[in-house]
């Protein structure tokens, strides 16, 4: 695929970043794009690889190499590089609903398996993917795909995250009138008010929406599913009115850190901080909510994954006097060992564009005790952790903290409300129960997709699963499908 010499003549040049000092002037997406010869010239070193990892092999086990949603990458790296970017675009878009999310935010599984980087050069999947969506959508080739025959059959989403959005696009080019309930004012879920707007732009996630609708999903704002909050719908009720319901919320219960001084003001999980300074950049008002701000104050961020990262770049932007990152692993190798991880997901030592903007960063830390003066926290009591995770005597030590957040990951959906009203079957991990095979529950005509039923995990691996939901609907209704997978 590409040029059959490319990987030998052209060196790996990948998209670059705004200087920090001019980044952090705002909120917006700071990568500087590659030229389109720069990325046809990238496209080229992919190699004629005799099994290519890079598109995944389809698997669910942890640690599989390659795409989650079996991107047919080898082929649109030709077609970049021949200049054919029209049927690249077609080509990208037949296995992923939104590129655009993935081409920003997704680790890039496909570059790990890459066979090239067996040598740590890697062929730049990710900016080729986003390069190919971006200028599909500055070109007008993105169109809505409009069912030619409506099956008459009624499907609810609820939840409009990636799993959501996917499940609901390809349920209504099924045919079907699809209709997404969603508790917040805008449809995205955690890429709208998890994500920062200097990853992800939240007009990326509008121009979907309006294809979407164009395609006939209809989507209702401020409708909770469940739950006492006023104006709330029954799941019960809405179960009846539909021939099929996909239960795409999310997983939103976060992990909690209980130790003396939880109770001070100043600490706060992530995804209060977060969605905050999201509704700030779109104009969504905070409705009464009380400002969580970084503004000249010591902050520490308790958990060392993506979540933490984002919070430690919007403090940075918000005025953060300083950030601190706490991780209670202890700190990963400078480099993988390739005999042994590869073709999979490697651990290895990883630098976020956030954490280069001036975090320390301190592993196999644990944190025993907050400390505060009038009900505020201002200290955090810490000592140093073993690989058991057990204090090592001799390692305490403070830090400075006048604004603390959690952000430790998600343990499971919320089972108040819409779960425990519909009375589903969970897992041994608190997720909603659904196999892999028809992704039903143990409810007849109920499905679950995403990070509800698998827990927390990435974009992508939830655009793949409501698209696979998506077809055992289309095949629980109609008896078939033509649908992909």
């Amino acid at each position: 695929m590409g040029k059959i010499t490319g990987f030998l003549e052209i060196e790996r040049h990948d998209r670059k970043y705004e200087p920090v000092a001019d980044r952090l002037k705002n909120f917006k997406e700071f990568v500087i794009p590659l030229s389109e010869k720069d990325t046809r010239d990238q496209a080229a070193r992919c190699m004629n690889c005799g099994i290519p990892y890079c598109h995944g092999t389809g698997s669910t086990a942890p640690g599989t190499p390659g795409c989650p949603v079996n991107n047919q990458i080898p082929d649109f790296n030709d077609l970049v590089y021949q200049g054919n970017w029209e049927e690249a675009s077609r080509n990208l878009h037949s296995t992923n609903n939104f590129p655009e999310f993935t081409g920003r935010i997704c680790p890039a599984p496909c570059e790990a398996s890459c066979t090239l980087n067996i040598d740590d050069n890697p062929v730049t999947i990710k900016t080729i993917e986003c390069a190919i969506v971006d200028r599909a959508w500055d070109n007008g080739w993105v169109k809505p795909e409009i069912a030619a025959v409506k099956t008459g059959k009624k499907v609810a989403v609820i939840g409009s995250g990636p799993a959501g959005m996917a499940a609901a696009q390809q349920l209504a080019r099924a045919g079907h009138e699809v209709h997404v309930y969603e508790k917040f004012a805008k449809a995205g879920g955690l890429l709208r008010y998890g994500i920062p707007d200097f990853k992800m732009e939240k007009g990326v996630i509008d121009r979907r929406v309006a294809q979407m609708e164009a395609e006939g999903v209809t989507f209702h704002y401020g409708k909770a599913v469940g739950g006492s909050t006023p104006g709330a719908i029954d799941p019960q009720e809405l179960a009846k009115q539909y021939d099929a319901v996909a239960l795409t919320g999310g997983a939103e219960a976060p992990r909690d850190l209980p130790i003396p001084g939880r109770e001070l003001s100043g600490i706060h999980f992530a995804m209060d901080f977060l969605p905050q300074q999201n509704r700030r950049v779109s104009g969504e008002p905070l409705n009464g909510a009380a400002d969580i701000l970084a503004g000249g104050k010591h902050v520490v961020v308790i958990g060392g994954g993506d979540t933490g990262s984002d919070c430690i770049g919007t403090s940075f932007r918000q005025g953060a006097k300083s950030v601190t990152q706490l991780e209670i692993m202890p700190a990963p190798p400078e480099h993988e060992n390739k005999g042994v991880t590869w073709p999979n997901w490697p651990l290895k030592m990883r630098t976020s564009s956030s954490q280069a903007e001036g975090a320390v960063r301190e592993f196999a830390v644990l944190t025993t005790k907050f400390e505060g003066v009038d009900g505020k926290v201002t200290k955090l009591h810490c000592v140093k952790v073993d690989d058991k995770f057990k204090p090592l005597p001799g390692t305490e030590f403070t830090l400075d903290a006048e604004l603390v957040l959690l952000a430790m990951g998600f343990v499971h959906p919320v089972h108040e409300g819409l779960l425990k009203t519909l009375g589903v079957e969970l897992d041994q991990r608190g997720n909603v129960r659904a196999s892999l095979q028809d992704y039903q529950t143990s409810r007849a005509k109920i499905f679950s997709a995403g990070d509800m039923r698998r827990g927390q995990s990435l974009v992508v691996w939830a655009i793949r699963e409501g698209r696979q939901c998506a077809r055992s609907i289309d095949t629980f209704l109609m008896g078939k499908t033509d649908l992909p997978g």
